[in-house]
C-alpha cells in the first residue's frame, strides 16, 4: 500500500473529535466531516466545545460538510458515528474511497435488521474489501483521551500488517494501541460491553453496591464470551483490552454514556427521559437487540442482555428483570458449564 497522504475521520462527535486529534498529533494531517456547519466552523477556529469541552485542537485538523470531499484522496477513512446510522451516513460515498485507502471503525455496535458487525458494514457500504477494514476498540473513554491521559487499545484487521500500519498513525506519547488479527472478538467485546454497562447503570440507579455491580460485569464477561467463542473468536481476546479492560472502564466510569443511560432507568426515568438526559448516544440501547437476535440465531443464551432488551423496549421495568435474574436456577460457574444458563 502506498503512504499515508491524509486522513479522513466521519463524525465530528467526541470519539470521532478526539481520534482526529490523535492522528494529528502523530503527524497525519486529518480532517473530521461534520453534519452541522456551525461544528465545522469552530473545528476550524481550533476548538469543539461542544463535544470535547475545554479542549484545544492540535494544528493539522480542520473540518468540512463535504463528505465526499473529505474522503477524496484520504489514505485513512476512520468512521466514528452511531452505529445505527452507519449506513445512511455512507452510502452516498460507495466506491469513493482511494483504491489503497484503509476504513477504519470507531462504531460499537451490531447493525439491527441484517447483525452485521460494524466492519462487515462498512465493507459492504464503502465497497471494499474486508482485509482493509480495520477496527479500534477498548477502554477508551474520549474525554481522558482527549484530557492527555495514558491508555491503551486494540487495533484489530485480518492483515498483522495494516493493523499495525494504523498503530503507528495513531501512536502518541499518551495513547498505546496494541495490534491484534482477532476482528469478530474485538468487534464483538466492543459492542456487547455497552449492553452490559447499561445493566451495571440500572443496578447502581437502584441503589444496588459494588458487590452487585461486579456480578453483573464478571457475569457479562461470560455472556460476551460464550457469544464469542460460538461465532469463532479466539479466548484471549475477552481478557485482554479490548474484553475486560473495556468493559470494566465502560461499566465503572461516570464518563460512560451507556452506564449513565442506565442509571438513569434504574432511577426510575423512562427510556425517552433518560435518553434525554443522557450526554451523547447510548449505543447499548441501540444495539441491545441487534445482539440478542444475534445470539439467538446462534443458540447462544443471554439472559444478562435479554434483561437490558425488556427494560429498553418497555416489556419489563429494571426491578422486574432484577427478579426474574436472580430467580432462574443455580449453577456450576463458568463459560462452559451449563451453558443454557449464565
Amino acid at each position: 500500500m502506498a503512504p499515508v497522504r491524509r486522513a479522513a475521520v466521519i463524525g465530528s462527535g467526541a470519539w470521532g473529535t478526539t481520534f482526529a486529534s490523535l492522528l494529528a498529533q502523530a503527524g497525519a494531517p486529518t480532517t473530521i466531516w461534520a453534519r452541522r456547519q456551525e461544528i465545522a466552523d469552530e473545528i476550524n477556529t481550533g476548538t469543539n466545545e461542544r463535544y470535547v469541552p475545554g479542549h484545544r485542537l492540535p494544528p493539522g485538523v480542520t473540518a468540512t460538510t463535504d463528505l465526499a470531499g473529505a474522503v477524496q484522496g484520504a489514505g485513512v477513512v476512520v468512521v466514528a458515528v452511531p452505529s445505527q446510522e452507519a449506513r445512511g451516513v455512507l452510502e452516498p460515498i460507495h466506491g469513493a474511497l482511494a483504491d489503497d485507502a484503509v476504513a477504519v471503525s470507531l462504531m460499537k455496535g451490531v447493525e439491527l435488521g441484517t447483525g452485521l458487525r460494524m466492519s462487515e458494514v462498512l465493507a459492504e457500504v464503502l465497497g471494499i474489501d474486508r482485509s482493509r477494514v480495520v477496527v479500534i476498540s477498548g477502554p477508551n473513554l474520549a474525554d481522558e483521551i482527549a484530557a492527555g491521559q495514558p491508555t491503551a487499545t486494540v487495533v484489530a484487521a485480518d492483515d498483522e500488517r495494516v493493523a499495525a500500519r494504523i498503530a503507528a498513525m495513531c501512536a502518541t506519547g499518551t495513547f498505546r494501541p496494541y495490534t491484534n488479527t482477532d476482528v469478530l472478538g474485538v468487534e464483538l467485546c466492543g459492542a456487547v460491553k455497552n449492553v452490559i454497562a447499561l445493566a451495571v447503570g440500572a443496578a447502581a440507579g437502584r441503589g444496588m453496591g459494588d458487590n452487585s455491580k461486579a456480578t453483573i460485569i464478571t457475569r457479562g464477561l461470560v455472556e460476551i464470551t460464550r457469544l464469542g467463542l460460538e461465532l469463532g473468536a479466539r479466548p484471549e481476546t475477552f481478557s485482554g483490552l479490548a474484553g475486560m479492560g473495556d468493559l470494566v472502564a465502560t461499566c465503572s466510569s461516570p464518563l460512560s454514556r451507556n452506564q449513565t443511560f442506565g442509571r438513569h432507568l434504574g432511577e426510575g426515568m423512562s427510556v425517552a427521559e433518560a435518553a434525554a438526559a443522557s450526554r451523547g448516544v447510548a449505543e447499548g440501547a441501540k444495539s441491545a437487540r441487534a445482539v440478542l437476535d444475534l445470539a439467538q440465531a446462534h443458540g447462544v443464551d443471554m439472559p444478562i442482555t435479554a434483561g437490558v432488551v425488556t427494560v429498553v423496549e418497555g416489556a419489563a421495568s429494571v426491578a422486574q428483570v432484577t427478579d426474574a435474574l436472580l430467580a432462574r436456577p443455580r449453577k456450576a460457574e463458568g463459560v462452559h458449564a451449563a451453558a443454557s444458563q449464565t
